[in-house]
C-alpha cells in the first residue's frame, strides 16, 4: 500500500456463514421447506427443501481450508499436483470470516480501503429451491435479516455487505431491494441465472421483471452478478454436481471448462433485450465470473448488430462497454479485458478468503504491473469507488 499511495478497495470478498444465518430470522415453521440442519455421520449438513445438500463438504467451515491454498493451481500447477493435495489442508475458523470488527482489522492487515461482501453458501441455494419460488423468497429474507445483523451494509464505511435478491418473485424483489435501500445498502447481489417463477422459467430481462429493475434504475445501485451455483447443466458429459470439480483428481471436465458459460449469457442477454435503453441508469458488474469470453462476445454482438440493422438503439458493444464492469479471475489477462472494455470498466477482486482466491488481497498486484500509475488506480480503486456510490440522474 506505502507504495501505491493509497489502500485498494477489494470488489470480492466473502464470509463463511454462520451456522444459523438462513434460520435465525426463520420462522421455524417453514423449516421443512426452506433450512434446517441434520447431523449424518459425523457432519452437520443444511437440509434446503428436504433434501440433505452435500455441495459444500464441510458447510460449518470449521475446520476450513487456508485462504488461496489452490492459488498455485490456478496459476498453471507448476508442480503439477494433484488438485486434491492442495486441499489436504485445514485449519480453525478464523474470527475475521464471520465477525466484522475483526475483518476491518484484517482489512488494516491486508492494506485495504474498503470491501464488497457477498455470500459463501448464499450463492447456492437458490437453485436448490427452484422449484419453490416462495421458498427461495422466505430462506433469503431470513438471510438478508441475519446478514444486516452480523455485518450491515455499510459497516464504518468499510464493508459493504451486498444483500441477495432473486427475483423468483417481482414482487418480493422490489420490497425487499427497498428494505435494503432504506437500510443502507450500496451494492447487491444476485446469480447469473434466469429465474424460476411460479409461471416458470424466464429470462432476467422480461419485461415481468421492469418493476425491479425501474426501482434500481432509480435508485442508481449497482447490481452484481456473481458466480453461484446458476444450475447449468453439461448435458451428460460431465458431472454437475456443484462439489463435483475436483473429485475427479486428474481428469478435467467439461463443467470446469465452460464456467464463464452462466455470466455470458447474462452478460449478453441483457444487451439482446435493450434493457439499458429503458433504464439507462442500470450499472452491472460481474465479479468472479471471469473475463475469457469477453472479446468473442464483443466480435459476435458486433456482427449481430450488422445482421439485424434498425434493431439496436445503441451499438450492442457501446451498451455493453457503458453498462457493464468486469472483475476477472485474478488468472485472467487483465490487459485484454482493459483492451475490450476500457480500463475504467476492470475491477480488482481477489476473492478472499476462499480458496482459489489470492492468499493476502494484494498479491495481485504483479497483475498489474504492466499499466501506468493511473489505470492501476483506476482498477484497485477508483471503479468500484464510483461504483459503491449510488448513480444519480
Amino acid at each position: 500500500m506505502s507504495e501505491l499511495g493509497y489502500a485498494p478497495f477489494d470488489c470480492d470478498n466473502h464470509y463463511y456463514e454462520a451456522l444459523d444465518a438462513f434460520t435465525r430470522h426463520l420462522d421455524p415453521k417453514h423449516g421443512e421447506r426452506c433450512v434446517q440442519w441434520a447431523t449424518v455421520g459425523k457432519r452437520s449438513y443444511p437440509v434446503i427443501g428436504g433434501m440433505v445438500y452435500r455441495g459444500v463438504k464441510n458447510p460449518t467451515f470449521d475446520p476450513v481450508a487456508p485462504a488461496g491454498v489452490m492459488h498455485e493451481y490456478f496459476r498453471g500447477n507448476p508442480e503439477g499436483k494433484n488438485p486434491l493435495e492442495f486441499l489436504s489442508v485445514h485449519e480453525p475458523i478464523r474470527p475475521e470470516y464471520r465477525d466484522r470488527d475483526a475483518r476491518i482489522e484484517r482489512l488494516d492487515d491486508h492494506g485495504l480501503s474498503a470491501v464488497w461482501l457477498f455470500p459463501t453458501l448464499g450463492m447456492l441455494y437458490e437453485q436448490v429451491l427452484r422449484n419453490d419460488p416462495e421458498a427461495v423468497t422466505l430462506t433469503f429474507a431470513a438471510f438478508n435479516r441475519w446478514l444486516d445483523e452480523d455485518w450491515g451494509f455499510a459497516y464504518r464505511e468499510r464493508i459493504f455487505a451486498a444483500p441477495y435478491l432473486s427475483l423468483a418473485d417481482v414482487d418480493w424483489a422490489c420490497a425487499e431491494l427497498e428494505w435494503a435501500l432504506d437500510r443502507g445498502a450500496r451494492v447487491i447481489v444476485m446469480r447469473p441465472a434466469a429465474p424460476t417463477t411460479r409461471d416458470g422459467q424466464c429470462s432476467p430481462f422480461d419485461r415481468r421483471f421492469d418493476p425491479f429493475w425501474a426501482r434500481v434504475n432509480e435508485a442508481g445501485i449497482t447490481t452484481v452478478v456473481h458466480a453461484g451455483d446458476s444450475g447449468y447443466s453439461s448435458n451428460g458429459y460431465a458431472n454437475d454436481s456443484f462439489s463435483a470439480q475436483f473429485s475427479g483428481g486428474w481428469q478435467p471436465t467439461i463443467r470446469a471448462f465452460a464456467i464463464e458459460r452462466a455470466a455470458a449469457d447474462f452478460v449478453v442477454t441483457s444487451v439482446f433485450a435493450k434493457v439499458f435503453d429503458r433504464f439507462p441508469n442500470l450499472r452491472m458488474a460481474s465479479v468472479e465470473n471471469g473475463s475469457d469470453y469477453l472479446r468473442d462476445a464483443v466480435k459476435k454482438l458486433d456482427g449481430t448488430h450488422h445482421k439485424m440493422p434498425g434493431y439496436f438503439t445503441t451499438h450492442p458493444v457501446e451498451t455493453f462497454r457503458q453498462h457493464w464492469w468486469i472483475n476477472p479471475f485474478w488468472e485472467d489477462d487483465v490487459a485484454e479485458v482493459v483492451d475490450v472494455m476500457g480500463a475504467d470498466r476492470v475491477l480488482f477482486g481477489s476473492d478472499w478468503p476462499h480458496i482459489e482466491g489470492m492468499p493476502r488481497p494484494l498479491d495481485y498486484l504483479p497483475e498489474l504491473k504492466q499499466f501506468d500509475d493511473a489505470t492501476r488506480r483506476r482498477i484497485l480503486l477508483d471503479n468500484v469507488t464510483d461504483l459503491n456510490t449510488p448513480k444519480v440522474g
